[in-house]
């Protein structure tokens, strides 16, 4: 009796339990990824310069200091700096410290400066158009953009100079060049101690201009940008050195082709270098070169050469302050590896010999490199360092996706952390990776709703390579019924959709779909990131052909389960995704039902040359392969239902990609489903993104059935 009592008993208890997990909505899923369910996490750490201390926000609103060793205390609100300063911060906005009392604290155009010890500090307003502002290493000065000028100011007093007064706006300083490309994220480059500012300049005088309808005005209006399109005219770079102390400016050009592009700009310590790579447009050969401040070439350090392309995205790094010798990093051996020469360019050492792919240079100083990498599981952000030795150390032992501070002296590591099981770990490391200090352990904010874990496995394609995959299925999955399948597809160069962290690189919105009763699958083709140059260099000349075969070889992993309906397949990307979305559509137009492209590149001829060259050759160069890659030639083959959406103010895959591929398949009398987003950009964010992914989902469930 008492034994039948206890069975049932649990029986209602663990009835009770799963009842009273919520369902999760798709507007929940959509708005609170980053917002609601994301973990909790140490934000707005810093280490404070030469101590071994530190700082974190409390709720954003409250500046907390610690040691590494002992206590930590909450010493500033940002109420205290509002009212000493006569500003008004609700949080304390882009905080660095300038010394060990004092911060700099920078809000859309106001920067201020609050000593913690007297209580005071000063402000500026600097234009209100300025862009890409940029503070030097001692937060003295800060530099900035006017439209195509390049401007810089005291941060202590407003004293606005002028860098640069060019009245023909097809001269552009301070901005990014090659559409950020090449690992090219800055305009403005400060020499360690201020006292000089390098910066690119580019003249875009032939560069076409692509317009862009602005509906916001009555009537409309139409905005240029400047769009290099494979094979078309480019931008010719240079690049600035201005000494603030003489008001000179010095300018480097390329010295081996005119639109040649200028990347990876570094200082040397001394400051009487800079070093960068000047990448060939056809982004086959490169020459790393060193550079007086005078603007001469002193020498060209080495060269490297490839059939498929040569890809430079790191600055040369420098582990010791007294010295110029520099560790560069190169995947001439097949993965991303340091390799440490002399500044006359004398290859001292290759540093590692690692067999997977480096990710970031952390730090670099006191004769050692810090280093994130994947490991031997392409799935993994770990944390190694290595000395001017070629003595590696794996620091990070715990598997997962892990994001890093090394402090200034190398004796101290912030490491904040998730894995597919851990939503968020932070901890203080010493530099041998022991944990010395745990601050957070986050719990899982999604423990009460219905969703089932997602499953990760790796599958063999055709011909032997290991593909990465994600599945995830309802809550209440049955194995014994037939479940449609949706596809979610990017599959482009850099990208990786699966990785070992919280939710293992998928959106939310996935588990929101599978508990409508789909099956939810992805798959990370060759041609994607972080797998070296044999998986990634292989699309050359044809993109979208083995990503495309390699994700046939997934849909034949799927047919394996009984409980995959395979006459119910659709398939969804954006952007490379949204290409191949409509790749898979077009090439395979009886497997794949439904198709939800968001703004698809549909032939390259119309992309960008800094991107398009460097996987396709130009358009003369190639006529083979953007003629058989280009979804305009393969729209005949249409079968399914096909929703296109555009950001009508797209400035990376312009609309007439989209508009292009609409006109094809009215011609071919061939019905396909439009939707603009107007005035957004390359994708679709803020609160119009819920309305997006209803559009999305609803659109493969009404026509998937």
């Amino acid at each position: 009796m008492n034994k039948l009592f206890i069975i049932l008993m649990l029986s209602v208890f663990f009835t009770t339990q799963a009842s009273a997990q919520k369902d999760l909505t798709l507007e929940e899923a959509v708005s609170g990824q980053y917002q609601q369910f994301y973990p909790d996490h140490v934000f707005g750490f810093g280490w404070i310069e030469n101590l071994n201390k530190y700082s974190y926000l409390k709720q954003y609103q409250t500046l907390v200091i610690g040691e590494v060793g002992g206590e930590e205390k909450e010493v500033l609100k940002i109420s205290e700096v509002n009212e000493a300063l006569d500003v008004k911060f609700n949080y304390f906005a882009g905080i660095k410290w300038k010394d060990e009392n004092t911060i700099v604290l920078k809000l859309q155009n106001t920067v201020v400066t609050y000593n913690l010890k007297t209580k005071k500090g000063t402000k500026i307003e600097l234009p209100e158009n300025a862009e890409r502002t940029t503070f030097d290493h001692q937060y003295n000065n800060i530099a900035y953009t006017i439209d195509n000028n390049l401007y810089y100011t005291s941060v202590a007093q407003y004293n606005q100079f002028a860098v640069t007064e060019n009245e023909d706006k097809n001269i552009v300083s301070g901005q990014e060049i090659a559409r950020s490309e090449m690992g090219i994220t800055q305009g403005i480059f400060w020499s360690p101690t201020g006292n000089s500012l390098a910066f690119y300049q580019k003249d875009e005088s032939k560069v076409h201009d692509y317009p862009l309808l602005d509906i916001t005005q009555t009537p409309g209006k139409l905005n240029s940008i400047k769009y290099p399109m494979t094979g078309q005219p480019s931008e010719k770079a240079k690049l600035g050195i201005f000494s603030l102390k003489n008001n000179t400016t010095a300018f480097i050009a390329a010295k081996n082709g005119a639109e040649n592009y200028l990347t990876n700009v570094s200082w040397t310590p001394d400051e009487q270098f800079i070093l960068l790579a000047e990448v060939a447009r056809s982004q086959k050969h490169i020459w790393v070169q060193k550079y007086k401040t005078d603007g001469t070439l002193a020498k060209t350090l080495f060269e490297e050469k490839k059939d498929t392309w040569v890809e430079p995205e790191k600055p040369a790094h420098f582990p010791s302050k007294n010295s110029n010798d520099f560790v560069w990093v190169s995947e001439r051996d097949g993965f991303d590896n340091l390799y440490y020469y002399s500044i006359d360019g004398e290859l001292k050492s290759q540093l590692t010999t690692n067999k997977f792919m480096l990710k970031d240079i952390v730090a670099a100083h006191h004769g050692e490199v810090f280093f994130t990498a994947t490991g031997e599981s392409p799935l993994n952000t770990l944390l190694y360092k290595v000395n001017t030795k070629g003595k590696q150390v794996l620091l990070t032992k715990e598997e997962g996706t892990h994001s890093v501070d090394v402090n200034c002296t190398g004796e101290y590591i912030f490491d904040q952390y998730s894995a597919h099981d851990i939503p968020n770990i932070a901890v203080i490391r010493k530099a041998s990776g022991k944990e010395v200090k745990r601050m957070l352990e986050a719990e899982n904010k999604l423990a009460d709703y219905k969703l089932s874990e997602a499953e990760i496995k790796s599958i063999k394609s055709r011909d032997g390579v290991d593909l990465y995959t994600r599945m995830i299925k309802p809550k209440n999955f049955d194995a014994s019924k037939k479940y449609p399948v949706l596809i979610y597809v990017y599959g482009g160069p850099h990208a990786q959709m699966i990785t070992n962290s919280w939710y293992d690189g998928a959106s939310l919105w996935m588990h929101w779909m599978a508990n409508q009763g789909y099956v939810i699958f992805t798959l990370d083709n060759r041609g994607s990131g972080n797998r070296g140059v044999e998986f990634e260099h292989i699309i050359h000349r044809n993109l979208g052909v083995i990503e495309h075969q390699d994700q046939l070889d997934g849909v034949d992993y799927l047919s394996g389960f009984d409980f995959i309906d395979t006459s119910r397949i659709a398939v969804h990307g954006w952007s490379y995704g949204g290409y191949m979305t409509g790749t898979m559509m077009m090439k395979s137009p009886n497997i794949f039902k439904v198709g939800v492209a968001g703004g698809p590149v549909t032939d390259w001829k119309y992309y960008e040359a800094m991107y398009g060259e460097r996987y396709m050759d130009t358009p003369e160069e190639n006529k083979e392969g953007y003629e058989k890659t280009s979804l305009l030639n393969q729209a005949e083959n249409l079968k399914g239902d096909l929703l296109l959406i555009h950001g009508t103010s797209d400035p990376v895959v312009v609309m007439q990609h989209n508009l292009s591929l609409v006109k094809k398949l009215v011609d071919l009398g061939i019905q396909v489903d439009f939707f603009p987003y107007p005035m957004h950009e390359h994708n679709v964010g803020g609160k119009d993104r819920i309305h997006l992914m209803r559009k999305v989902l609803d659109y493969i469930i009404d026509n998937n059935k």
